[in-house]
């Protein structure tokens, strides 16, 4: 292995461009990074499952629909980086809203982990940097 594979930046296609000055992933040895990934999509602010007011606040959101569109782009940035769904070894969730919301993200990861899950921690904050209502910080293995 080279010195470039072992410290290297990533940035998906197919996943939205971050929200700051930041790569989707970077690589260390055999271990790849994810920097917080949100449900956006690619291309645009669209948010699913979200209806904004005029002043941009969050009138009514689906954590269902955020479940699967941050599940996508994380998907997404894990094969573009030459990793995988089942590589994920690491993820910490950010939830805007446990209470109501961490029943049906916890149902919805169980169908996406049917069996060998990652280690998971899940965190209750009061918000994100943009109109989202989950958020998640990944770390993968890859070869």
């Amino acid at each position: 292995m080279n010195d470039q594979s072992k410290h290297s930046t990533h940035d998906s296609n197919r996943a939205p461009l971050p929200v700051g000055k930041y790569p989707h992933a970077k690589r260390v040895g055999n271990l790849l990074f994810l920097s917080g990934v949100g449900p956006r999509e690619k291309g645009s602010k669209t948010i699913p499952g979200v209806e904004l007011d005029s002043n941009g606040e969050i009138l009514h959101y689906d954590i269902e629909a955020q479940c699967h569109s941050v599940f996508k782009n994380v998907k997404s940035i894990l094969e573009d980086a030459g990793s995988s769904w089942d590589q994920l070894v690491d993820v910490t969730v950010f939830l805007t809203n446990m209470k109501d919301d961490f029943k049906i993200y916890n149902k919805i990861w169980a169908e996406y982990f049917p069996e060998n899950a990652p280690c998971r921690t899940t965190i209750e904050i009061n918000c994100l940097p943009t109109p989202i209502a989950i958020e998640l910080k990944c770390i993968a293995t890859i070869d």
